[in-house]
């Protein structure tokens, strides 16, 4: 049965006088067109459902896909971004993904970090196939639908760790500009790139040859932006799963060019492990990380959804937050007070 996990109560909020604007709409604090607007609170996503990945299709429906604490890695969907409908899950027990050959011990790998993409008229959702502590059973698989509400049909393996020989394959990214495809993956153990043949009816797989490293041993749950002529590459930093002593942070470096070198703001390398904070822990959550791929809304506003454990609420485990990200005068993305929000104005959707 269909329900709402948005289980809090919308409120009123009183903007601010006066008659400031921006020239960049990503840049206002409020929408313009009104002096009372509705609010919303975190967490959106009031159940375990970590490692968000999400994508707005073409009615305006926003789509949202999560690590399985639900089995077989639930879905969601919204209109707004801040109330969301779980509406199933991407597999059942019987179509569920299996690697035996990456598998040899045979025992119960788990899908994590999904990530979304609408690609050559089709629904992908990219995942994770690993067994937790062993490094080297790590999968990056997909799967394909005509719909974002599925079924999703498993095609397979894009690579697992021994094929491209880097331990921990998983947190994959997907990326497409120019006609080219790419991944972008990898779990403290360094984060690499390497370009995808991906033909017209959906085979992909990696072209090895073309591995490079991106950044460091610190960082995992990779995503891209681009924006203004830059590359930023998100990651977390810290530990994603110990409850309130969870040390997961969201940072940032940027390039002028896909393979880099990502720096911060000082020019010092994220190969190095340099980097600016987007956002991290405050009195109310803690172990902020792993966002899906930012998201505009309709004014052309930037949103992050990441998971957080709420510290008056632990049962819940990794719940999911909307933050939006700002952008300051030197084209740097943070969250305001690099703190999640309480409370805030929500997205502009029209």
């Amino acid at each position: 049965m269909k329900y709402i996990l948005s289980l809090f109560s919308s409120f009123l909020l009183l903007a601010c006088g006066g008659n400031e604007s921006s020239t960049n709409q990503e840049e206002s604090t409020h929408p313009s067109d009104s002096t009372v607007v509705v609010g919303y609170r975190n967490p959106v996503i009031r159940i375990s459902a970590p490692d968000p990945t999400a994508i707005r299709v073409d009615d305006g429906t926003y789509y949202l896909y999560a690590t399985e604490d639900i089995h077989n890695l639930p879905i969601f969907k919204s209109k707004d971004m801040v109330h969301w409908e779980e509406i199933g899950t991407a597999f059942t027990d019987a179509t569920r993904p299996n690697f035996v050959d990456n598998n040899p011990e045979g025992k119960k790998a788990a899908l994590w970090a999904p990530e979304i993409r609408y690609i050559k008229g089709k629904y992908v959702l990219f995942y994770s196939l690993a067994e937790w502590g062993n490094h080297w059973i790590s999968t990056v698989g997909y799967a394909v639908s005509n719909s974002p509400e599925g079924p999703f049909t498993p095609k397979g393996k894009v690579f697992n760790s021994r094929d491209v020989d880097v331990e921990n394959s998983i947190d994959q990214f997907f990326y497409e500009e120019d006609g080219k495809y790419y991944m972008i993956w990898g779990s403290f153990r360094n984060i690499y790139i390497m370009e995808l043949n991906v033909t017209d009816n959906l085979d992909i797989t990696p072209k090895v040859e073309t591995k490079q490293q991106l950044a460091g041993n610190a960082y995992e749950g990779i995503n891209l932006w681009k924006r203004n002529g830059y590359y930023y590459l998100f990651a977390s930093i810290g530990s994603c799963c110990e409850g309130e002593n969870s040390t997961y942070t969201t940072v940032v470096a940027r390039s002028e060019n896909l393979f880099g070198p990502y720096v911060n703001k000082k020019g010092e390398k994220m190969l190095d492990n340099a980097h600016e904070i987007v956002v991290h822990k405050n009195s109310r959550f803690v172990g902020t990380g792993h966002n899906a791929i930012l998201q505009l809304d309709d004014e052309g506003n930037t949103w992050m959804l990441y998971h957080a454990f709420e510290l008056s609420n632990l049962g819940a485990q990794r719940q999911v937050l909307l933050d939006r990200i700002l952008w300051d005068e030197d084209g740097w993305p943070y969250v305001d007070k690099l703190e999640p929000s309480e409370n805030a104005y929500p997205p502009v959707i029209k």
